[in-house]
């Protein structure tokens, strides 16, 4: 089969994979005919997730759970789709719908509190202590969303958090869950079972105590060896923002905090999932927490909430924004196949197909390659049907015609999992922090980039001309303000630095001589040590495009997000005959010259050049 046709036709495991939110009472039959309609309509995976609404007879890992999830699983393999598990009662991830905390409340979330000297309570254990403040080891109150009604946030049912810093809860967990699927499903495991789903892990629970720090039982023993000094004089400026010390300690506990959790959620996670032959996926707590994806095989973020929408500022602006390439870069720099996003959730009932669809290309574009679009109800029925909407499949007017747009996606996903990715430059951030100012930028100018994390930068082979990150090399770094970078950043940076290919964008630093004051000065900086990618007259905004490679033959997306039609002249790097592939349509663009651009609002067209 040629690049084309399998173009037109990938493979399923490209496949959408949406959450199926089980909801209600669960019936052998329904569940079997919901699966097959998703077939249907060129779906051919999905998460089974339990959620609001269903009967206290059926409790998260209980015998009956298990029973009717493999009674989806076996049905989809039977169906040649594919599954992934989703790892909590509800969310967020950790918990198991408050059973670790049943087994053993030592295992509920732990907070460092402040408070006014006097008795310690009978959970509180004093960790120090001034001449006014106690500071104190006591439960953080915090609770998870639960899947009956009447366990939700505020509500008297709603199940205790369990401490993600502590190795015996999260082995209980992880016991509790993985082991608990495996020993129902193994023999999925690695075929139709191909990953797993956590879901932003908190460290204090939901509607956790208010002005606490995480903690730990003996946390002051692993602070003291990680950071390599006492915190406990100094857990007054953790507390008080005016303390002259307040940056550098709340920096160095948070630190020690993201390495603990890593050491004690991600890594033994992922290590479960690698012995078991099934990826870790989902995604962390935060937009850019690029480092703890180090543990995922397949890394993910998740844009709910209208975090992103069309025409809005949020989508190339904020932490948010950041997100997707924030998973891309994982997938690239820790050798991954795959990146995923969860999708759509929380968008409301006002959510419109337009709006779908400019999402989806949001992140396509951005080089995600797997798409977990947030849901399919199992059933709308009564309140449930409000309980984060909206459905975004079988109960939403655009399921007749959904094999479109399901097709679509699994095209695309196929062409950029299956490439290998053509850039440039890299914007750097920290483990927990990315930058958007910078990549604003080069959105706008059609300059690719990824992001690199400091930690990871460690491990990069750094020359004069290059950065080597396992099989990727780039040419350009760009720091956007003081905070991504420090001395040992700069010491491993200097072959670069001293080759002129690291620019200092808007902020001096004295360690940069290049600064690029703003966004034209910057591109021309660049446009300097490499050649454009792709260069569009006159210039546009609104275009995006990612580029990547197969054997010997280059394949461009290229999207438009804006509301203006966009044409212009295009030049691209790669050389060779080129022809214009239409997803939507899956067929060439008959009499579209190589050379000229053309994209309506909200369209994609991919370019496929080569010899």
């Amino acid at each position: 089969m040629n690049a084309f046709d399998t173009f037109v036709n990938p493979p399923y495991k490209y496949t959408l994979i949406p959450f199926w939110f089980l909801n209600d009472d669960l019936d052998e039959t329904e569940l079997i005919r919901q699966i097959d309609d998703f077939a249907a309509h060129g779906v051919y995976g999905f998460i089974p997730h339990a959620r609001m609404g269903l009967p206290k007879s059926i409790g998260f890992m209980s015998d009956r759970w298990l029973h009717f999830t493999k009674i989806c699983v076996d049905r989809a393999a039977r169906n040649g789709m594919v599954v992934v598990l989703y790892d909590e009662g509800m969310y967020p991830s950790g918990s198991c719908a408050g059973q670790v905390v049943a087994a053993n409340p030592r295992f509920a979330t732990r907070c460092l509190a402040r408070r006014e000297k006097g008795t310690l309570g009978d959970d509180e254990l004093l960790v120090a202590e001034n001449e006014r403040f106690l500071y104190v080891n006591r439960p953080s109150n915090g609770h998870i969303r639960g899947v009956h009604f009447g366990t939700d946030d505020g509500e008297p049912g709603a199940p205790a958090s369990a401490d993600l810093l502590n190795r015996d809860a999260m082995a209980a967990f992880r016991h509790l869950v993985l082991d608990g699927h495996y020993d129902t499903l193994k023999e999925h495991f690695g075929k139709t079972i191909i990953g797993v789903f956590t879901d932003e892990p908190d460290l204090l629970g939901r509607g956790h105590d208010g002005g606490v720090r995480p903690w730990t039982w003996e946390f002051e023993s692993y602070l003291e060896h990680y950071l390599g000094y006492d915190m406990r004089p100094h857990c007054a400026a953790l507390f008080d923002r005016d303390h002259p010390d307040h940056d550098r300690r709340v920096h160095d506990f948070f630190r020690a905090v993201n390495a603990r959790l890593e050491e004690v959620y991600y890594a033994p996670y992922g290590k479960w999932c690698e012995d078991h032959g099934i990826a870790l996926t989902g995604h962390p707590a935060g937009p850019d927490d690029i480092g703890m994806l180090r543990h995922f095989q397949i890394p993910g973020q998740d844009v709910v909430w209208r975090y992103v929408e069309p025409l809005d500022e949020k989508s190339i602006e904020g932490a948010q924004s950041t997100m997707a390439k924030c998973s891309w870069s994982a997938q690239v720099h820790f050798g991954r196949s795959r990146n995923a996003n969860e999708c759509f959730g929380a968008y409301g009932w006002n959510f419109t197909e337009d709006e779908m669809w400019w999402v989806t290309n949001w992140l396509l574009v951005r080089g995600v390659n797997m798409l977990f679009p947030h849901a399919f109800y199992y059933s709308i029925r009564g309140s449930r049907r409000d309980e984060r909407p909206p459905d975004v499949g079988p109960n939403n007017v655009w399921w007749d015609r959904y094999n479109e747009y399901a097709d679509y996606c699994r095209r695309l996903c196929w062409l950029l999992a299956e490439g290998e990715l053509v850039c440039d430059t890299l914007i750097l951030g920290t483990p927990t922090s990315l930058p958007w100012r910078a990549a604003r930028a080069l959105f706008e100018a059609q300059r690719d980039f990824l992001y690199l994390d400091t930690k990871t930068l460690r491990s990069a082979k750094i020359g004069e001309t290059a950065i080597r990150v396992g099989s990727a090399a780039y040419s350009a770094v760009v720091i956007d303000g003081p905070g991504f970078a420090d001395a040992e950043t700069f010491r491993l940076l200097q072959p670069m630095i001293d080759g002129g290919r690291v620019i200092a964008y808007v902020d001096p630093l004295p360690e940069v001589p290049h600064l690029a004051p703003d966004a034209s000065h910057l591109v021309a900086v660049l446009d300097e040590i490499a050649p454009r990618d792709v260069r569009i007259t006159p210039p546009n905004a609104h275009l995006r495009f990612i580029h990547v490679r197969h054997d010997s033959r280059h394949y461009y997306l290229f999207a438009n997000e804006g509301q203006e039609t966009i044409e212009g002249r295009l030049e691209v790097s790669a050389r060779g005959a080129g022809e214009w592939w239409d997803p939507r349509a899956a067929g060439v663009v008959d009499g579209a010259p190589a050379d000229r651009i053309a994209l309506a609002p909200y369209e994609t067209r991919v370019l496929s050049v080569g010899g």
